[in-house]
């Protein structure tokens, strides 16, 4: 059981170690708007970046909660959506 447990933290269905991957869409949209305000601080479309890209984490940190491949990946997900919640409450 303990063995199994520990498979479903650092491994994905088929046996690999998965905790880094190459980004998704809703993480390089988010890394693309955060970049693009860094670069053009105080800009017209300064606000409409920070949307697109704080809904683009919010739906990264979703879908890495509920179908992340292993349990670190999950607990990442629950941790970047408590953070963004709470900074925004």
């Amino acid at each position: 059981m303990k063995s199994r447990f520990l498979d479903r933290v650092y491994k994905d269905t088929d046996g690999k170690i998965v905790i880094v991957q190459f980004p998704n869409l809703p993480i390089s949209t988010w890394l693309i708007c955060t970049l693009i305000n860094r670069l053009l601080p105080g800009s017209s479309v300064s606000p409409l970046l920070t949307f697109v890209g704080t809904g683009a984490l919010f739906t990264w940190a979703w879908l890495e909660l509920f179908d992340g491949v292993t349990y670190i990946r999950r607990l990442l997900g629950l941790i970047v959506l408590m953070a963004l919640l709470q900074s925004h409450l």
